[in-house]
């Protein structure tokens, strides 16, 4: 038929019996991953190619994990930590400590920080601003009644206005190794220290001494507490205390004179096991939420972020339609024959007349000198088709735009018609 043998027209239902398989689209596959058909070997090989790949990174990490732990092994504890030994723990200042007579006790809690103070106790805080606000007014409260010395590790305005209030921070401190310029004797005997990589504060409390300025602030505070002779000593840069950087300039001598005033140290690590003191003596239970840490809603916030990067990055993209080399050729006329088939199969009469029909309305069209976006419109297609017929009358309209075809011999009947009107207005 003319429908089938022009390159732009969608096919036909061919009248060949159902039992005869279509000698190239069904046998040899018209398309990658049609149903049925086994994996193609290019298909397998890239599917190994990604299970090893997925398997190397897998590999990978677990060989940094592993080497992790190994480098990690030697230091069984963390930063600033009096029993560790790597560069950035304490271990070194409390050795030196031992050595002078100073006990040095290590608590992770707020409560049993505060139950360790005394006159004769130095409480340092390691990470003031770590800690919640019932922990905060537990130290406070241990700072006004014991009487000792309490040293705060670069507290921040977070943690300042309930440790220490009527202290404010100053910006960053922009001297590395400061002079002591005050008459602090800790400080005038250390000399120069390390106190400048921290923070600056200001104050307007009267007694305090202030030491190490770095562009006209203290770097060093030492405010007198409560009415039992105690102090509370705010340095801005724990860099004095680390392994790593305690024998540099003074920062041992100040080290030492400032925790080892009293016989007794106590050496708070703030850590997740720290509970609201208030809430655990009350028996209070708390939900799911308050029990999660803070940082972590960060760190889920960071992960979330990261997934959906990684489903952009690994998402199907959208665009044009790419054509693909199929792996053989096919001829129309065996394509045609196949989808015949398929259309056969799924008794989709309604779509192969509609598909011929408007192909051939396209055709006549252009033949008769109708505009092709008449094409489609009776009152424009069928008289002009119709003045370019002999013989008998015939009802153009019903063959161009009636309805579907009941049967299957009913559409290859209409399939025969179209193909014949359509010679007729060539030959015309």
């Amino acid at each position: 038929m003319t429908g089938f043998g022009a390159p732009d027209a969608t096919p036909t239902p061919a009248p060949a019996p159902a039992t005869t398989a279509p000698p190239t689209v069904e046998a040899q596959g018209a398309g990658r991953g049609a149903p049925g058909n086994a994996p193609a070997p290019a298909d397998a090989l890239s599917r190994t190619r990604r299970i090893r790949r997925a398997l190397a990174v897998v590999a990978v990490l677990a060989a940094g994990v592993v080497a992790t732990a190994v480098l990690g092994s030697g230091s069984r504890h963390g930063y600033l930590d009096p029993r560790s030994a790597d560069p950035f723990g304490s271990r070194a200042v409390a050795e030196l400590l031992k050595e002078r007579g100073v006990t040095t006790r290590v608590v992770t809690t707020a409560r049993e920080a505060a139950d360790a103070t005394g006159p004769r106790t130095t409480l340092l805080v390691t990470d003031p601003d770590r800690l919640g606000t019932a922990q905060r007014d537990v130290i406070r409260s241990a700072i006004d009644l014991s009487g000792g010395r309490t040293v705060l590790l670069a507290p921040g305005s977070h943690s300042l206005s309930g440790l220490s209030p009527g202290v404010h921070t100053a910006g960053d401190a922009d001297t590395d190794h400061p002079d002591p310029g005050c008459p602090l004797p800790a400080a005038t005997a250390a000399g120069r220290a390390d106190t400048g990589g921290g923070l600056r504060y200001t104050t307007t409390l009267p007694g305090a001494v202030r030491c190490y300025p770095s562009g006209g602030h203290p770097t060093l505070l030492v405010l007198p507490t409560g009415p039992t002779g105690g102090d509370s000593v705010l340095l801005g840069s724990e860099t004095i205390l680390l392994n790593e950087s305690l024998a540099d300039e003074g920062n041992a001598s100040l080290a030492l004179q400032l925790l080892g005033s009293r016989p007794d140290l106590v050496w708070y690590l703030p850590s997740l096991a720290d509970s609201d003191p208030d809430a655990a003596a009350s028996g209070e239970d708390k939900s799911l939420l308050e029990l999660v840490p803070a940082g972590w809603s960060w760190a889920l916030l960071q992960l979330l972020v990261a997934a959906v990067l990684a489903a952009l990055w690994r998402a199907r993209r959208l665009g044009p339609l790419v054509t693909e080399k199929l792996p053989v050729a096919i001829r129309a006329s065996e394509a045609t024959e196949g989808r015949a088939r398929l259309y056969r199969k799924a008794d989709a009469r309604d779509r192969a007349a509609t598909v011929l029909r408007a192909a051939t309305r396209e055709r006549l069209a252009a033949l008769v000198g109708v505009p092709h976006n008449q094409a489609h419109d009776p009152v424009a297609l069928a008289p002009a088709v119709s003045a370019r017929l002999t013989g008998e009358p015939r009802d153009v309209t019903a063959l161009l735009f009636g309805p579907i075809p009941s049967d299957d011999a009913a559409l290859v009947a209409l399939a025969d018609h179209l193909d014949a009107l359509e010679r007729e207005v060539r030959t015309s």
